[in-house]
Parts: C-alpha cells; structure tokens; sequence
C-alpha cells in the first residue's frame, strides 16, 4: 500500500479507487507476458485488416462536438472517401473520428475503427462496421500504417499530431513508402506549417524536401481529389 499511498500524494488528480487493482496488475505483468500480448495484437491487426487494399486514414480530435463545423467536414470527408471506393480507418473513437465513420457508413465504404484502451475516453462509435481494440499504441500504429494508402488529417490535439509526425518520419526516413499526406483546415493548420518553415526549417532541422510531405487543403473535395488522384482504388 506504500506505493500507492506515495502515487496518490504524487498525482493525486490522475488517482482512481481502482488504481489499486490496475497496480497489483502491472505489478504481475512481466516482459515476456507483454511481449506475448504485442503479438497477440499484431496478429490479431493482421488477420482482420489482410483483405483492406484500400484504405485510407483519417485522423481528427476526440473532442469534436456534432454541431461543430469541423464534424461536419469529417462526415463529409467519410463520405466522399467512401463514394470513390476508400475504406475508412480511424481511430475508433467520437468527434471527428465518429463523423469520418459515419459517412463512410453513408458513402457505402467499409468503416473501419482502431480503438486504444483510455482511461478518460468513452469506446468506440457507434459508425464501425469493423472494430478493433487495443492496448498498445505502437502495435495499433503499425495497423494504420500497412493498410492505409493516404493519410487526411484533421484538427486534433495530441494524438492527432502524434500521427501526422509519425507518418512524416517514417516518411522521411523511408522506412515506408511515400503517400499523401493531407492536412485539411488552413485556419487550424497554417501557423503550424509556418513555424515548421520559419523555425524548423530555417534553423536546419529539416530539409526542403520535407516542407514538401504534406499538402494543406482547406475542403473535403479537395482532400479527396489529392487521395483519388495519388492513389485511386485498386
């Protein structure tokens, strides 16, 4: 009980009554029973997503309410993916991942949701013809990563952001092949870009080139447009 009673004066804002419970389980957990569930996840990716050729990703916040604009945006960013033969993939989750889901349901598209386990964040939406859960982030990247063809992104906070430099990494490093990177919203994403250029790329910490992963758009249509014509369904 020391070790929690030191977590609980530590970060008593993030402390649960079941924190006991989720200790005593990562206190039993070893390296080679987490090793073995890395496994079991990629398996279990692998096995469900083999016959997905033509997916494409779309990532957004979490926190999207249904009568912001940018729900809308993501719903009709769904649906159009889905009107030219894309299945969507996203992260499972509400807000924007929810309408991008929801309008690949009405654009006829497979709607595909890969879902991580939160402690703060309601499940998966309701709009999944194919959900996935899991437990570790890195397993469900990889996921993401092999079966989408193009990656939309809209605004989002953290995770959103962690996905779209993921993706230019590994871009850049060519540990994958290089697809469509698409940021959707100026307002949102302009000061952004303008940073990565005015600091980041002034300083040298990345080359030209890289300036040039990413396209920002500011519509569904045009979004789509980029996708169809960089890699239209197989």
């Amino acid at each position: 009980m020391g070790v929690v009673k030191d977590r609980r004066r530590q970060r008593p804002h993030d402390w649960t009554p079941d924190q006991d419970l989720l200790d005593q389980q990562l206190e039993a957990a070893t390296d080679p029973s987490r090793v073995e569930r890395m496994r079991r996840e990629l398996e279990m990716g692998f096995a469900a997503l083999s016959d997905i050729h033509d997916g494409v990703a779309v990532f957004g916040s979490a926190r999207t309410p249904e009568d912001d604009p940018e729900y809308a945006l993501a719903r009709e960013l769904g649906r159009r993916l889905g009107e030219v033969g894309f299945a969507v993939i996203t992260g499972g989750g509400p807000g924007a991942m929810e309408a991008a889901n929801r309008g690949a349901q009405e654009g006829g598209a497979m709607s595909i949701g890969l879902t991580i386990d939160l402690p703060f964040e309601t499940g998966q939406n309701p709009h999944l013809d194919l959900p996935l859960n899991f437990h570790y982030f890195f397993t469900r990247k990889v996921m993401f990563v092999r079966y989408s063809r193009a990656f939309v992104v809209l605004p989002g906070g953290f995770g959103t952001l962690d996905e779209l430099f993921e993706a230019l990494t590994l871009i850049q490093t060519r540990k994958i092949r290089s697809f469509p990177v698409v940021l959707v919203g100026a307002d949102f994403w302009a000061p952004l870009i303008d940073w990565l250029r005015d600091r980041v790329l002034a300083s040298g910490k990345i080359s030209p080139e890289d300036m040039e992963r990413f396209v920002l758009v500011d519509s569904a249509a045009a979004a789509v447009e980029i996708v169809e014509a960089a890699c239209g369904p197989s």
